[in-house]
């Protein structure tokens, strides 16, 4: 009997320290999962760090790309503009002893270049004489009664219009058609009927 009792108190300690170890294996398995995810955590941040660096090179090297591709476009631009400008100058030069047809063939030249120009960059004129007025591509500068033009259409262009592809630089300023007069019917001044005293 002394035996039992003497491994009895024997268990109860091994239960004791068999419970300590598992207290003791649940902390050292909280650190060790603390400490991996630390290790994930500043992983990830690194990587968002890198990220956000390459993002901002990206968006640094669109600016400079878009930036380039504009001063080239400028600068094609500009070179064909060269030719227009020495051709007027050529013209103010001989301005003075030139005669008038020889300036209105100067003036034609230059404005064949320009017009050149304009295509090469796709530079569109809107001229809308004739067509139905179009308040997105025409600006109405004033509205005529007309007999031979259709109601609404463009009767005359005083300005151009240009569009840069689908773009609208410059509308066209127009005078648009009314409708028609009618002869004998009041005009909207004598709607008074009397004169005034």
């Amino acid at each position: 009997m002394p035996d039992t009792k003497h491994q009895e108190p024997t268990a109860e300690r091994a239960d004791a320290q068999g419970g300590e170890q598992g207290a003791a294996d649940p902390v050292a398995e909280l650190r060790e999962a603390l400490s991996r995810a630390e290790a994930t955590a500043a992983d990830n941040w690194n990587r968002y760090l890198r990220s956000v660096a390459e993002m901002e090179n990206v968006r640094k090297r669109a600016t400079r790309d878009i930036e380039a591709a504009r001063r080239a476009g400028v600068e094609k631009l500009a070179t064909e503009l060269l030719a227009i400008a020495d051709t007027l100058e050529m013209g103010l030069e001989s301005g003075a002893t030139a005669s008038a047809e020889s300036l209105l063939a100067g003036k034609e030249a230059t404005l064949r270049l320009l017009l050149a120009a304009f295509e090469k960059f796709n530079i569109e004129v809107v001229d809308p004489t004739g067509y139905r007025f179009d308040p997105q591509l025409h600006e109405a500068m004033s509205m005529q009664p007309s007999n031979t033009a259709e109601p609404n259409s463009v009767l005359f262009v005083l300005q151009k219009g240009y569009r840069l592809g689908e773009r609208l630089l410059r509308p066209a300023r127009v005078i648009v058609a009314g409708e028609p007069v009618v002869s004998g019917a009041p005009k909207p001044d004598d709607s008074s009927g009397g004169e005034s005293a």
